[in-house]
């Protein structure tokens, strides 16, 4: 599989997985797994060619670590980033002292006055590494990393979850939490 035609299969996984499976009349379940074979079948529909192989391909090989097969190899779901209603099953755990958002500077300002917010999806999306979020806010320009201190959150009540990829998540980070790293 190419690079190119695994970006745009990802893409598609994300798409379908994470904000709208009824593009190709895929069911998730209350988990947001979706049978593979109904997943392979449905996509036909959009002219996406699909099969067991480029699916483990896409899930092993993807750099975020976006997606996971369940462990009898018939279902398939995103590890988190969604924007409808699934129940991923994720447990409150303790974070680390530090973890770190990525944007861009022209997200600051917002930033300053709200703190970092969910949007439509169910979490906001931290990480322990750096680089990770240097490179997310990259995506959206001029890329700043936030120092966000979830040691202090956590010991004021606000939960953490960590998703099967590693990312962090919680609900909201207030301002007050938050510092600018550059």
């Amino acid at each position: 599989m190419t690079a190119s035609e695994a970006k745009k299969l990802s893409k598609f996984l994300s798409l379908v997985l994470r904000h709208q499976p009824e593009t190709i009349n895929l069911m998730l379940d209350d988990g947001g797994w979706a049978d593979i074979g109904e997943l392979i079948a449905t996509s036909k529909t959009k002219g996406i060619e699909l099969d067991t192989d480029k699916l483990h391909y896409l899930v092993e090989n993807n750099d975020k670590k976006r997606f996971s097969i369940s462990v009898d190899s018939t279902k398939i779901r995103a590890n988190q980033g969604h924007s409808i209603q699934v129940n991923l099953g994720l447990v409150a755990q303790e974070p680390p002292e530090h973890l770190f958002h990525g944007t861009a500077t022209q997200n600051i300002d917002s930033i300053r006055a709200k703190g970092i917010v969910k949007g439509s999806r169910h979490h906001v999306h931290l990480s322990a590494d750096q680089e990770t979020v240097r490179k997310v806010g990259m995506r959206y320009g001029t890329p700043i990393v936030l120092r966000v201190d979830s040691e202090q959150m956590h010991k004021n009540g606000i939960e953490f979850y960590k998703s099967e990829n590693g990312v962090w998540l919680t609900e909201h980070v207030a301002a007050e939490y938050i510092r600018f790293e550059g």
